[in-house]
């Protein structure tokens, strides 16, 4: 540990260029897009056919559920889409008695804030993935500000829990066509991004062997060699994320064996990326994609065939309470933020204060200069949902069969754009939230296209005010950990790989915790970074944190028997 003085760090310069580009959709974008489609439109064609489409917003509580959880195996999906429901009835059970006992406007916004910050530290811990706290802030918060009474609250509860039934179902549904789709994924992911490593590694050999002239070149291009490092990086945390989700699919069945095989593949690339096909691991990671059988790989040694058990029996996740610790300062944030933006709102006789906390809420990300980039995502989309509101208006206006159909259609158009980046999702996030509003009956545009530009740009500028206000000092001190973490994961390796004879599973127990040691700081790392007044990130000691310690996985990978390449070479 260097032993000099931490020197504070000037505020980072906030960038503009490349915050709007748009990238490649996600390679599933279509199942959440789809998913919530059917998930929100039965129950509301049903309220429509009864005539009480006053009620939809109580059954979109539960529908929006169905936006989760779509990365996870279906078994860890089950389990998380039901605390996903399950959380979602809480918030919404919460805000409607408190609407019922006080319509105070201060103590509602006091409540959505605080409901806010408990929604973005429970998501953040529980890594629940995208779209995170958002769903659940923008459905408590509107929640608070419905009129409601004590006796109302048990049936439109009800309609919640039902939709959420529903929205369970639909999530699972696919599983009956392709019950190990995403794990092939992942496996596919892990497969991919090792072979960029192996293509960017034996990329500049020409003369020499492409093993030693990796080594050479590392050393002789220091920007080069910390491109390959973050590749190496990025493929170590794919083959984590790909083993995560194996050992969630429960029962070890023979697909599910076989991508473990395909697994091992990938790390074996990792550890000797010059001996390495990257083309042969690209058409498995095709063939992954679709759903025919999953590619037969021969296991390379014994050790190779026992890996996923012994890996699963070195897996082990922190608990919930450790987790929390560390996201203390976004919840801060996030309640400091969404309460001043609420309460500015109020001020300026906005009829709608909660859409102002709802874009400060959305705006937290892991560091100030990923939430500067997320509020400009998210007025820029605003402001340009707010323009195509008005032009979908009078189609909206025809009746209500034309108002829940349009609402369909920006569902659906949110999640198949919101992938590529964020503020393309939020042009049809925005008419989808305003239409919303006129479940209850149709009102004038002009004042809703007013309130909404309002809130959005008072939640955007104060809640990232809020952001800088509270900065997260725990930052430099979680690299500090984090490096300390990995020093002794990999010393401990190295260790059982001198040994003579280590203990059964030891070393890939040991390999196990080393490569999440290595995956956890990479994230520390690049959250650090894009913190204000932080002291400077120790880019040189993280950089040569992950060379050493993946050197040694690599190392244990050999010691292991797992040098057999025979699969993944020419």
């Amino acid at each position: 540990m260097s032993s000099a003085a931490p020197s504070p760090t000037p505020a980072r310069r906030l960038p503009l260029a490349g915050v709007l580009r748009v990238g490649r959709p996600s390679d599933i974008w279509f199942k959440p897009a789809l998913s919530v489609v059917v998930a929100v439109g039965v129950p509301n064609l049903t309220l429509l056919a009864l005539g009480r489409l006053d009620l939809a917003m109580y059954t979109m509580a539960g529908s929006l559920c169905a936006l989760y959880a779509h990365n996870l195996p279906y078994a860890a999906r089950a389990r998380a889409l039901a605390w996903v429901v399950l959380g979602m009835l809480a918030a919404v059970a919460v805000a409607l008695v408190t609407a019922s006992l006080t319509s105070s406007a201060v103590v509602l916004v006091a409540v959505g804030a605080l409901l806010a910050a408990a929604q973005k530290a429970l998501c953040d811990a529980t890594r629940i993935g995208p779209p995170g706290p958002v769903i659940f802030a923008f459905i408590s918060s509107a929640s608070l500000f419905a009129p409601q009474t004590l006796g109302q609250v048990p049936g439109h509860l009800a309609l919640a829990a039902a939709a959420g039934a529903w929205a369970w179902l639909v999530g699972m549904a696919p599983g009956l066509v392709r019950p190990h789709g995403p794990e092939r994924r992942a496996t596919a992911r892990a497969l991919n991004a090792a072979a960029a490593y192996a293509e960017m590694s034996v990329a500049p050999s020409t003369a020499a062997s492409a093993a030693a002239s990796a080594e050479a070149s590392a050393e002789a291009s220091p920007t080069a060699s910390a491109g390959r490092e973050r590749a190496r990086a990025a493929g170590a945390a794919a083959v984590h994320a790909a083993w995560q989700s194996l050992f969630a699919t429960g029962a070890r069945s023979e697909p599910r064996r076989a991508l473990e095989r395909l697994v091992v593949r990938a790390e074996i690339a990792l550890a000797a990326p010059a001996d390495t096909d990257p083309g042969r691991l690209r058409t498995w990671a095709r063939d992954l994609r679709g759903t025919g059988p999953v590619p037969s790989v021969e296991p390379a040694s014994a050790a190779d065939e026992l890996l996923g058990v012994e890996a699963e029996r070195a897996a082990g996740r922190r608990p919930l309470t450790d987790r929390l610790g560390p996201l203390l300062p976004l919840a801060l944030r996030t309640a400091l933020g969404c309460a001043l933006a609420g309460y500015v709102s109020l001020a300026l006789g906005v009829g709608r204060p909660y859409w102002a906390l709802v874009t400060a809420a959305s705006l937290y990300q892991a560091n100030i200069t990923l939430t500067w980039s997320r509020g400009v995502q998210r007025v820029v989309g605003n402001l340009v949902g707010v323009l195509l509101f008005a032009a979908v208006a009078p189609l909206a206006h025809l009746g209500p069969a034309a108002l829940v159909l349009c609402c369909l259609a920006f569902n659906f158009g949110a999640e198949a754009l919101i992938s590529r980046n964020y503020w393309l999702g939020s042009i049809c996030v925005t008419p989808m939230a305003l239409l919303i509003t006129e479940f209850t009956g149709f009102q004038r545009p002009g004042e809703l296209m007013t309130d909404r530009i309002v809130d959005t740009v008072v939640g955007a500028l104060v809640g990232f005010a809020a952001a800088v206000a509270v900065t997260n000092r725990r930052a430099g001190d979680r690299i500090e950990n984090a490096l300390d973490t990995v020093e002794r994961a990999r010393e401990h390796t190295a260790r059982l790989i001198a040994a003579e004879r280590p203990a059964p599973g030891a070393l890939d127990a040991a390999r196990r915790s080393l490569a999440a040691a290595l995956v956890d700081l990479r994230a520390t790392a690049d959250a650090a970074a894009g913190e204000w007044w932080q002291r400077a990130v120790p880019t040189e000691r993280v950089l040569l944190a992950e060379r050493t310690g993946h050197r040694t996985l690599a190392t244990a990978v050999r010691r292991q028997g797992l040098h057999a390449l025979e699969g993944t070479r020419a």
